[in-house]
């Protein structure tokens, strides 16, 4: 007798374990359509950034001096060019960012539309520290350039005011206007060799050329303005000697980040101000280099993103890692049953069950794209509550059983979307529930002999 009692045990575990574990494949193949949907949604936003404008990271203005210099090569002599990079001392930028939902099908974007201005000035160039005599330098080719990576996103033309004079920049970093100055035939004979030396390693932007006049020792100022648009973010490299920044916006939601948070700022239900001050200590490059540079400027960049507050797909990727939760629960309180009232459940039923909860986050995850995922996880959960218990009933042939467990399986889907919304304590609320939990079965199932179970 003990032996078939201990048989039904061992039969009824290992079938509950073998039919959870089951489950978990379906399970998987949701949270892979979770994975291909947030895919979707991101092609979608890509390209409404595409048409619109990508993320900005705003770097500039450098001065960029081209200067000839003799090299050795195969043992002639050949006059080749180089380019000598300085940054300004001061850099003050102040910016109001309007943002706006693009949507394409189902998905949103943020969006942004910038209005910056940009001012501060330059020292003369130093050329002592960088070795270069100034007979060498090509004065008349010397250019300002700003790095912007989408150009897609430029509104309105750009005009650079250098020492009280207004120029229209042009595209491009610059390396073709350097050159520009000499004659292509030069080239041709080998007299000069073509450098194409970039500025600090940007891809895009736009230069304008400048007149210096050796003879004024005084900082010369410089200002312009940049109409941008753009998405996600935006982002600005400190390139002063003291770098500046406010920003405002009407975005309630903002995610300051890069290498530099904010010495001020005020988020409200009207959006948001940030004031940034950066030193040139507080970055790993100089104020003056030639040829290309060896430090990552890029890693210097600080600004702000916008952030749509809810993220349907991560929450919905953050539910489905509790599927096992919500089957093996469900399943406890069926073996329960089946164990205190004697009501043989077959694993055919368990499976149906189990269905239905691997269900839920399909439809949770299909109704989270059109409603808040809120209400959504509300719809969702009560649809799978009522379809268990009504089923359940005639499993259990007793209304206070299954509304015992409709009773449970609120609580369960009430305490996981308390750790849904507890993003920061999550595990220390999972943590304890589930102590808590583990304690109750301790508690309702301590007067059990399980080595009476199976004598029916």
């Amino acid at each position: 007798m003990f032996e078939k009692h201990k048989n039904f045990i061992i039969f009824k575990v290992l079938s509950i374990g073998f039919l959870s574990l089951l489950l978990l494949i379906p399970t998987a193949m949701i949270s892979e359509l979770i994975d291909e949907r947030e895919q979707r949604r991101d092609e979608a936003t890509n390209e409404i950034d595409a048409k619109w404008g990508s993320k900005q990271t705003i770097a500039g203005p450098i001065l960029t001096l081209p200067y000839k210099k003799m090299v050795d090569k195969d043992g002639k002599a050949v006059e080749q060019l180089e380019y000598a990079h300085f940054l300004p001392d001061s850099l003050s930028i102040n910016g109001a960012i309007a943002p706006e939902m693009r949507q394409r099908g189902i998905y949103q974007a943020a969006v942004y539309n910038s209005n910056l201005k940009f001012q501060g000035a330059f020292s003369q160039p130093n050329l002592k520290d960088l070795n270069i005599a100034s007979d060498v330098v090509l004065w008349n080719d010397a250019l300002v350039s700003v790095g912007i990576p989408d150009m897609r996103g430029i509104k309105e033309n750009i005009k650079i005011k250098w020492n009280g004079n207004e120029m229209n920049a042009k595209p491009g970093l610059g390396s073709e206007m350097v050159l520009g100055g000499f004659d292509s035939s030069v080239f041709e004979k080998g007299m000069i060799e073509k450098s194409r030396t970039a500025a600090v390693g940007l891809n895009s932007g736009v230069n304008v050329k400048v007149a210096l006049d050796l003879a004024n020792t005084k900082p010369i100022q410089y200002s312009f303005d940049l109409n941008l648009n753009g998405s996600e973010g935006l982002d600005f490299v400190p390139l002063g000697g003291e770098t500046t920044l406010e920003l405002t916006s009407s975005w309630k939601d903002p995610n300051f980040g890069g290498a530099f948070l904010p010495d001020e700022r005020e988020v409200g239900k009207d959006g948001f101000l940030a004031k940034w001050k950066v030193l040139q200590l507080n970055r790993n490059f100089p104020q003056s280099w030639i040829g290309n540079s060896n430090q990552d400027m890029l890693a210097s960049a600080f600004g702000v993103n916008l952030l749509i507050p809810v993220d349907e797909y991560q929450k919905n990727s953050r539910s489905i890692k509790y599927a096992i939760l919500f089957i093996a629960l469900t399943f406890l309180i069926f073996f329960f049953s089946e164990v205190m009232n004697k009501n043989r459940i077959h694993p055919m039923q368990y499976l149906l069950v189990g269905l239905s909860l691997v269900l839920f986050f399909s439809l949770l995850l299909s109704l989270s794209e059109h409603l808040n995922f809120n209400f959504a996880y509300l719809i969702s959960s009560l649809a799978t509550i009522l379809m268990v218990t009504l089923y359940s009933r005639h499993i259990f042939k007793s209304s206070r059983m299954s509304l015992l467990q409709a009773g449970i399986m609120i609580i369960v889907y009430g305490f996981i979307y308390a750790i849904l919304q507890l993003q920061d304590y999550s595990l220390l609320v999972g943590s304890i529930g589930l102590f808590i939990i583990l304690a109750i079965v301790m508690f309702i199932s301590r007067k059990i002999n399980w080595y009476e179970i199976g004598d029916r």
